[in-house]
């Protein structure tokens, strides 16, 4: 039967989301199809378009519409900063902390042997070009504090090193309104060693 086949075929599409499994997919499913078919249209068309106009920006690697980003275009940031991240979702924040006023490269990952991810398959070979064009003065890594982004980050520490730029580590450690008596150990003891004068 054909309908049984097309609502099967949504609940798998919706399955490839993170974070749903069989159960949130079937919910999903029945919910844009019994209450929301207008909701359901506008989400097939949101998706086809991004699918068909999201690119990779040339020169940072973050998802665009256009060539360049908007950061990588904006004479208003300091192109002598640049701060790398795994993902676009990773930059979104440290944006939305408004922090930060340099620029970005977005690896799209990070080093996973177990999953045969390495440094060709996250364009390290972009980054050191980027880097070795000579206005970038310091690099800050800004990879995930998980096994692979350490590895990561070291990583990048270890080719920018050939290329005679400072580079930086986000620090780690007690978040803000973090109480110590719930932190574990290991976020006690990079808080000690990477402790600051006050």
């Amino acid at each position: 039967m054909a309908d049984v086949y097309a609502i099967e075929a949504l609940k798998k599409a919706l399955r490839r989301l993170p974070g749903v499994g069989p159960k949130t997919a079937q919910r999903m499913a029945f919910h844009l199809l019994e209450r929301d078919r207008e909701g359901a249209r506008e989400i097939a068309a949101a998706i086809n378009q991004a699918v068909q106009t999201v690119k990779h920006c040339r020169r940072c690697n973050t998802l665009s519409e256009a060539e360049m980003c908007a950061i990588c275009s904006s004479s208003k940031r300091d192109d002598t900063l640049l701060c790398v991240v795994e993902t676009p979702a990773d930059l979104e924040s440290v944006e939305q902390a408004g922090v930060y006023g340099g620029k970005y490269f977005v690896l799209m990952g990070h080093i996973s042997p177990l999953d045969g991810i390495g440094p060709d398959e996250l364009g390290i070979d972009r980054f050191q070009r980027l880097v070795a064009e000579g206005s970038i003065r310091e690099v800050i890594v800004a990879t995930n504090l998980t096994v692979e982004g350490e590895a990561t980050a070291e990583y990048i520490r270890q080719i920018t090193d050939l290329l005679e730029v400072k580079v930086t580590r986000l620090a780690r450690g007690v978040p803000v309104g973090g109480e110590l008596e719930y932190m574990d150990h290991g976020t006690l003891a990079q808080a000690f060693n990477d402790r600051r004068s006050i």
